[in-house]
């Protein structure tokens, strides 16, 4: 169903945020009264609380913070993966940005997603704007209808027109028999790796994984088998 795209001129990626803050006791007051009213709206649970919820805050833009973002892409017979990692968010966002005003991605490059257009995307340019860097041509999306939107995303693609469901790329990546990007930490477990553990090194492979996974699961919507590991090369 993808037999258009040209995957040479596809830029994938997927980024890793966690909550600003090590913890809810932390939070400055005046941000912790915006995330107190937030989540009067987010909660599912009598028991939900700001301070039990906020270990989810990573997934707002407002209240998180990017500290990797991977991408890949088709170089001749290889794929090419490289990544953006650290605790300066700043210093990421400037590199990721400098990477997409290079002309080799400045035309008619598409970016590539699981959830991309819903998360991703989004939340690289809301970030970026937050931190004062200019967006590049590529995320400069605001007003922008859906259809308008030319950058693709692997669950948007997988939905064929039906809104009802999320299906992970885990789940996808599994019938298709891709190796699973899962096999050492989830999205749900990045936080405690960055404020607990310390460890931006295991983040940055796990981000690296989905961006493979992303990229195999885009070549099987093209109806060809998907690369093997000694094609990957990363920089």
């Amino acid at each position: 169903m993808l037999d258009h795209i040209n995957k040479h001129k596809v830029l994938f990626l997927d980024v890793e945020t966690v909550p600003q803050f090590p913890d809810y006791a932390q939070v400055p007051e005046q941000t912790r009264k915006l995330w107190d009213h937030k989540c009067e709206r987010i909660k599912q649970q009598e028991t939900d609380t700001p301070e039990t919820l906020y270990e989810r805050a990573g997934i707002y833009a407002e209240f998180g913070k990017i500290v990797c973002i991977s991408v890949g892409f088709f170089y001749k017979n290889n794929f090419r993966v490289t990544s953006f990692a650290g605790k300066d968010e700043i210093k990421i966002l400037q590199a990721f940005s400098a990477m997409l005003m290079k002309s080799y991605f400045r035309n008619d490059t598409l970016l590539c997603a699981h959830n991309g257009k819903e998360f991703d995307f989004p939340y690289i340019a809301r970030r970026m704007l937050v931190n004062g860097i200019k967006l590049p041509a590529l995320l400069n999306l605001a007003g922008k209808k859906p259809w308008e939107i030319p950058h693709l995303d692997t669950m948007e693609l997988w939905r064929f027109g039906d809104y009802k469901s999320y299906t992970s790329l885990e789940l996808l990546a599994s019938i298709f028999g891709i190796p699973t990007p899962k096999d050492d930490i989830k999205g749900q477990d990045v936080a405690k790796v960055f404020w607990q553990h310390d460890d931006l090194e295991r983040i940055r492979k796990y981000c690296e994984k989905d961006v493979v996974t992303i990229a195999r699961l885009f070549v099987c919507y093209s109806g060809q088998a998907f690369f093997a590991d000694e094609t990957i090369e990363f920089v």
